[in-house]
């Protein structure tokens, strides 16, 4: 979690907004594909997110706000992808208030005491000095207007014997955060970022749970210790074909991983590779919609805390014959697609290095075959859109170099996504010239890594989308790269080949729109009217 100092903004009352306000909310949103960011006086406010889809299927997207932590904002969105802010949901208690000092994760669920909806979320108090944090309750009516209302023995804190407690507590602060509601068999159950009472300092992470009993949340031994990290942030749970799967965000290496069990309460394991997300993607909450299991999550460029956090698309899960998840990309993008352009109708793609050894072949009218004996040669062509959605088939003959390029200027300098055959490694990569530094006159940058199952054919389906700065690539239907980046944002795609053969073929490019920043209204009175059909913050 980050810390700040903010002056606290105006409280809503609750019930200020009712049923007919809010139903000017959903009404009046219009699709028009924004990438929302969130930004005020730091272009990095986004802290830990929820996304709730209420009966209507919008999405509602409540986060923090860094490094504040003062208040929780919330947005509405139609699709996933383009977001309005509305009200915002919660503020910081007043002074001797359990909450007075700051607002950490949060979680939205209905009520199940009854008709509306509750959020349970990570309060701090002044006294304290950040070394306490408890868990308490709101609720609402209609999402948007919400009212403290801490019952069940709430807010609660972590104690002995199963967590650390003012006795047993070698950091000096108590991690007891990030709460997820889970229903199980007609009991609630929260799911709690929390510390085991016993172990190594750095390895007490775990996800801790409590029961909602007659006389209030029972904490229980925790549902999964690591053994491994110094905190499990924003946990999740759910359950997909029969099995349970748990997500942590992990800060070690700001990469969400994943655990699973036959059943809630079982022995969680790992696959060797429990990496759900890459690096850069962090505090990953799960929702259903319909018969999709959607992630949502932030992303951190360059891997700092402290740079551009935008809220990505949506990812969805699946399972494969072992049980793994998988990460696939979002239905909805097909919804978007303009125009498909088939690769019979797609420029020829010519060469931009000018190596000798190189040559390329046109097959026939799908198949494309790139060929370089010594040294790299890239071949690009003009994107038909600066957004886009580039699928199709690569395939290699041998043991040489090869991958995509975009955003490829004259000179090479670009994106690159390596993908190599032989060790199964993915990497998206910044590479060119560096104008600022003539001595260090070169920028090569990994800025993602992931692991891709090698087949015997050296052949895979490829689908690259970007959208904005966001990028994303899957190898035979599994997400493998998600991020976003600001380096380049102009020049040719294509592909690289350095000492092999290869081809691309059946591949084509849906054209999609282009994303637009959102930004709040400094006077939230103005909401009604800048949610109004064809309004362009």
């Amino acid at each position: 979690m980050f810390l700040c100092v903010r002056k606290k903004a105006k409280k809503l009352e609750f019930g200020k907004i009712g049923a007919i306000e809010a139903k000017k909310y959903t009404n009046s949103l219009k699709v028009n594909n924004k990438m929302y960011s969130g930004s005020g006086f730091s272009n990095w406010e986004i802290g830990d997110v929820d996304v709730f889809i209420d009966e209507k299927g919008i999405h509602h997207l409540f986060h923090l706000i860094i490094p504040n932590h003062d208040y929780i904002a919330h947005a509405v969105s139609k699709d996933g992808l383009s977001w309005k802010r509305v009200k915002n949901a919660l503020f910081v208690g007043d002074p001797g208030e359990w909450d007075d000092d700051m607002l950490w994760t949060m979680h939205i669920s209905k009520k199940s005491d009854g008709e509306g909806y509750e959020m349970y979320y990570t309060g701090l108090k002044r006294q304290d000095k950040g070394i306490e944090q408890k868990v308490g309750r709101a609720i609402s009516t209609d999402l948007i207007a919400w009212k403290k209302e801490n019952l069940y023995g709430l807010p609660f804190k972590s104690e002995a014997p199963h967590y650390e407690g003012p006795n047993n507590n070698p950091r000096q602060w108590i991690s007891f955060r990030d709460p997820f509601k889970y229903q199980y068999k007609g009991d609630d159950y929260l799911l709690i970022c929390a510390r085991s009472a016993s172990g190594p300092t750095y390895r007490r992470g775990c996800i801790g749970v409590a029961k909602r009993e007659k006389e209030g949340f029972v904490l229980q031994k925790p549902l999964h210790i690591p053994y491994v990290y110094d905190d499990v942030e924003c946990p999740c749970v759910f359950e997909i074909k029969g099995s349970h799967y748990l997500l942590g965000s992990i800060r070690e290496d700001i990469k969400v991983r994943y655990w699973s069990a036959p059943e809630f309460k079982g022995e969680y394991s790992a696959f060797h590779n429990n990496v759900l997300m890459p690096q850069g993607n962090y505090a990953a909450r799960v929702v259903k919609e319909g018969k999709h299991f959607l992630v949502y999550n932030f992303y951190f460029a360059d891997g700092n805390v402290n740079t551009h956090r935008v809220i990505p698309p949506p990812k969805e899960l699946d399972v494969d014959k072992s049980g793994r998840l998988l990460l696939k990309s979002y239905y909805y993008w097909q919804k978007l697609y303009k125009k498909t352009i088939l690769q019979k109708d797609l420029p020829l793609p010519l060469p931009i290095l000018g190596n000798p050894t190189a040559e390329f072949v046109l097959e026939n009218e799908s198949k494309w075959r790139f060929g370089c004996r010594s040294g790299y040669e890239i071949y690009g062509f003009e994107k038909p859109s600066n957004d886009f959605v580039w699928e199709g088939t690569l395939s290699v003959e041998g043991m040489g170099k090869t991958g995509f390029v975009i955003e490829c200027d004259k000179e090479g300098t670009g994106y690159y996504i390596s993908i190599d055959f032989m060790n199964g490694f993915v990497q998206f990569r910044a590479w060119g010239f560096n104008e600022k530094d003539v001595k260090n006159n070169f920028i090569f940058e990994n800025i993602q890594t992931n692991q891709f199952e090698i087949g015997e054919e050296k052949q895979i389906s490829f689908k690259i989308i970007r959208y904005g700065n966001y990028y994303e690539l899957s190898i035979n239907d599994i997400v493998k790269l998600t991020l976003l980046d600001f380096k380049y944002s102009e020049g040719k795609i294509g592909i690289y080949v350095c000492s092999a053969v290869i081809s691309i073929s059946d591949s084509k490019i849906h054209v999609i729109p282009e994303p637009e920043n959102e930004y709040a209204a400094s006077d939230p009175e103005k909401y009604d009217n800048e949610l109004q059909p064809n309004s362009i913050v």
